[in-house]
């Protein structure tokens, strides 16, 4: 338990003071691998690389495709176009419920949550330039509307913490769709409110718009043609509609998505290999950081005090589903990465959670839904979306994340509770 706590918290603090996971994780596993008395080289070479490998052939078509469905929309000028429109409907002195309407659109179809970050925030310095709000909540906006309930809850979302558990409890991306629209209000509408608080407290302060210091990762396009925003509109439709109402699996439903964005701008075919490029050089660092995860995941499972743990979660609640998202959570919040806790998760505990669920009479959509919401509900300061995310701005977290710790962890945790109860009086 001591090699294993060590670990956990040596992987947590590298990663907090920006150690990439890539290298970290094997590091770190082999320090457990020594506590353990295991073999290192033969653990490194055999767990770990195992638990890595698995989770790269499983998922690394989602990944690829949905990186390059998200670069393309960017390229095109699509994805700017889609939140220019959504900014405008909403009202440029509504400049928090703009942004974050923008990004949970896009995010909800389809494209990445870091693409998200880069295509808007020229968009939403602008929109809280105009409202005098402060830019210290440029974060949490981002956060709530691409790392929360567009991810994670909204029944149907193709983000890939929505598809990772349907490998392991054979559910379709709208499981758990009762538990998905309340967690998803509760996430919205508090985060929202919360934020809208805050602006306020900051403009009675008289602290209102800064300019940043640098404007080193503004993207100056400002002469860029866009395309009409409902022709934007249409591949994050394709894909959704093809998800959820037709059934299709999610690389093909992706693949139709890139076609789909590759048609409506022929004439942009010269961008076209550069943005698939960059879009599949970007998947292989997303999915390497979440497999890395994944493959320390796997050697925290063979230390023979790991059955100690899975007793321990079992054994804290008659209800599997605590046990799955408590694991979930505290796996997502170790490693900085929501994919790469469910990953570990799941792949440690989930036919467990599946089985003992089962014999109970609990639903896998029930199972889905709440390791999906878990997964989101675990922004530490650790967490690599994040990290990328002040990169951006710009920020800090001492100037960003008690907004964030508000809007991306407590009231996703409260969302997961509701959650739980739901499922546990029948509603799924």
């Amino acid at each position: 338990m001591l090699s294993i706590t060590i670990g956990l918290v040596l992987l947590m603090a590298l990663a907090y003071l920006g150690w990439s996971i890539i290298w970290v994780a094997p590091l770190v596993a082999g320090v457990v691998a020594v506590l353990n008395g295991l073999d290192v080289l033969e653990t490194y070479t055999g767990t770990y690389m195992q638990g890595l490998v698995n989770f790269v052939k499983n998922w690394f078509p989602i990944f690829l495709l949905g990186a390059v469905f998200g670069k393309l929309m960017e390229d095109m000028g699509a994805a700017k176009s889609v939140a220019q429109k959504v900014t405008q409907l909403i009202g440029k002195k509504r400049a928090i419920l703009g942004v974050l309407i923008a990004a949970a659109l896009l995010t909800y179809g389809g494209v990445s949550l870091f693409v998200v970050v880069f295509a808007i925030y020229p968009i939403a310095l602008q929109l809280f330039r105009e409202a005098n709000v402060s830019r210290k909540l440029l974060v949490p906006t981002f956060a709530l509307g691409a790392f929360t309930f567009t991810m994670t809850s909204i029944p149907g979302t193709p983000q890939i913490q929505n598809l990772i558990p349907m490998d392991y409890f054979n559910t379709s991306p709208t499981s758990g769709s009762i538990i998905g629209i309340v967690a998803t209000l509760i996430m919205a509408v508090g985060g929202y409110l919360w934020l809208a608080f805050r602006a306020k407290k900051f403009a009675a302060k008289g602290e209102g718009y800064t300019e940043p210091e640098s404007s080193t990762h503004i993207t100056t396009d400002g002469d860029q043609k866009l395309p009409h925003w409902i022709i934007s509109l249409i591949p994050l439709v394709v894909v959704v509609v093809l998800l959820n109402v037709v059934k299709l699996e999610a690389v093909i439903a992706l693949l139709v998505g890139v076609l789909c964005i590759m048609i409506l701008n022929l004439k942009d075919y010269k961008k076209f290999i550069p943005s698939i490029n960059d879009g599949g050089k970007g998947s292989v660092m997303a999915i390497l950081n979440t497999s890395a995860a994944v493959g320390f995941g796997s050697v925290i499972a063979i230390v023979p005090a790991f059955d100690n743990i899975t007793a321990w979660l079992l054994g804290i609640s008659d209800n599997p589903l605590i046990a799955e998202g408590l694991a979930v959570q505290i796996m997502a919040i170790i490693t900085g990465s929501a994919s790469g806790g469910m990953g570990i998760a799941l792949s440690t505990l989930g036919d467990t959670f599946n089985n003992v669920a089962q014999t109970i009479g609990i639903s896998p959509d029930a199972l889905h839904r709440i390791a999906a919401i878990a997964s989101g509900a675990s922004i530490f300061p650790n967490n690599g979306a994040l990290l990328t995310l002040l990169a951006v701005t710009g920020l800090s977290h001492k100037e960003t994340y008690k907004d964030v710790f508000v809007v991306a962890f407590l009231i996703p945790t409260i969302a997961l509770i509701v959650g739980i109860i739901l499922a546990a009086i029948g509603l799924v």
